[in-house]
This record gives C-alpha cells, sequence and structure tokens, in this order.
C-alpha cells in the first residue's frame, strides 16, 4: 500500500508517517524497486496502535520506547508489559479527573438551568400583571 493510500486510510498526514519512521516510532517501512515506500498490513497494524495510543495520551518518547523495546523481542516483554500498565494507570487517572470535571460541570450547568427557569418565570409574571393593567 503506497503512502497517499496509508495517508487516507488512518487520516495522518504523509509527512507524519514520514516522520513516524524517521524518529523510529514506526519500524522501517519496505520499500518497491523504485524506493518507494510500500506498507504492509503489519505497518499499517503500527500505525493503527500508534494512533490508539496517542489518542490515549501517550507521548511519542515512550511509545518509540515501547518499539525499540518490541524490536529487541521476547526478552522486553515484561519490560513493554510495565510499561504498558504505568500508561494505563496514568489514562485511568486521567478519565477519573475529567469525569469529576464532567460531573462538575453538569452541576453548573444544572444550576444555570435553574437560574433560568426563574428568571423566564418572573418575566412571565410581569408580563401577566403588565398585561392585566391595560
Amino acid at each position: 500500500m503506497k503512502i497517499s493510500e496509508v495517508s487516507k486510510k488512518f487520516g495522518v498526514s504523509e509527512h507524519t508517517l514520514r516522520y513516524y519512521e524517521r524518529i523510529g516510532l514506526l519500524p522501517p517501512v519496505n520499500r518497491d524497486e523504485k524506493g518507494i515506500r510500500d506498507y504492509t498490513e503489519e505497518d499499517c497494524e503500527w500505525i493503527s496502535f500508534i494512533k490508539c495510543m496517542r489518542a490515549a495520551g501517550l507521548s511519542i518518547k515512550t511509545l518509540i520506547e515501547y518499539v525499540t523495546m518490541f524490536q529487541e523481542g521476547d526478552s522486553t516483554i515484561r519490560e513493554r508489559k510495565n510499561l504498558l500498565v504505568e500508561e494505563r494507570q496514568q489514562l485511568a487517572e486521567r478519565i477519573e479527573e475529567m469525569r469529576q470535571t464532567l460531573e462538575r460541570l453538569d452541576k453548573k450547568i444544572e444550576r444555570y438551568e435553574d437560574r433560568l427557569v426563574k428568571y423566564e418565570e418572573k418575566l412571565k409574571s410581569f408580563s401577566d400583571l403588565v398585561a392585566s393593567s391595560e
């Protein structure tokens, strides 16, 4: 699969894909006889993984560390798992913070809705009073 196809498939710019490869975030991509990148299904799996992990908040540095360990082989399985466990814990903490923030926003919005209803009732009463005095 050519870089333009991969770019469209994952919604990642061609520049970003080249950058990921250059910094070691994406393992080296095979090239055809003309030197043009030819992405395999495995390359696409890496891109999908990278996108997912970036969306979860993992840093480029952490992902490079993970990819490097992965390329070193099975001897790094425990270290890779530990890295992912640590990142998962941090994500769980961020999710909890976001849940609390959402809850706080909901309460704030509810207070505004209560105020709005009271204000509208006040306006209606005033409007009714003005209409009855005419």
